[in-house]
């Protein structure tokens, strides 16, 4: 089955409903992540249909979740990323939803790079990029809501990025299983957690919401 058509029906299973045009650009994402790879190692996933489930499914599977109860589609809310390395989730949400503020923040240089090439193509007017340490990096406004993929275990995550969440925000940890272990050693903080299915993966996913008591 070819690329597109793991997107097209990954995007159905899933409920959204996403133009040709923004679904043609999350595949153009895929072909410079893939140009990349061949030289900078940004993703161990190189198999292409793997990376439309394991990728961009994935990452969009967070979407019916984020800001269900204000604006819909988060007009004019703020999302961070920590950790987004080759922009995941950060890329797929910001294409899928141009309305949002989408910051995406590593340390690496090389990851870096490759955001702001991809920012450049798919003109990616709602997407910045910060290179640094999520422990040092002091932004004009906090965030709406602060999102993490594989940046750390729970506790970590909320302790380092507790100055970036605003007031009545939100975090959001995607995970594997269901982290017991890891929500046993978060204080102060509500959590609730949401399995999520990802279309064509067979491995659990879950995403756990997190606000301050």
């Amino acid at each position: 089955m070819s690329q597109q058509q793991i997107l097209a029906d990954g995007l159905t299973a899933l409920g959204l409903d996403l133009p040709q045009e923004t679904q043609q650009k999350l595949l153009d994402y895929l072909a410079l992540l893939a140009k990349w790879n061949k030289v900078h190692n940004l993703t161990a996933v190189r198999d292409p249909e793997e990376m439309v489930t394991l990728h961009l499914l994935d990452s969009l599977a967070v979407l019916p979740h984020l800001f269900v109860s204000s604006l819909a589609k988060g007009e004019g809310k703020r999302l961070l990323d920590v950790g987004s390395g080759a922009g995941l989730p950060a890329i797929p949400i910001a294409l899928a939803r141009p309305q949002l503020k989408v910051t995406a923040l590593d340390s690496s240089h090389k990851k870096t790079t490759f955001l702001r090439q991809v920012k450049a193509e798919l003109g990616l007017a709602n997407l910045d990029i910060v290179c640094g340490r999520v422990e040092e990096y002091q932004p004009e406004q906090k965030f709406d809501c602060v999102i993490s993929r594989a940046f750390s275990d729970v506790a970590e995550f909320v302790q380092l990025t507790a100055h970036l969440c605003a007031k009545d925000g939100m975090w959001l940890a995607m995970k594997g299983v269901y982290p017991y272990d890891e929500l046993a050693q978060v204080k102060n903080v509500i959590s609730e957690v949401v399995p999520l299915r990802v279309p064509g993966l067979s491995a659990q996913r879950h995403l756990v919401f997190l606000k301050a008591a």
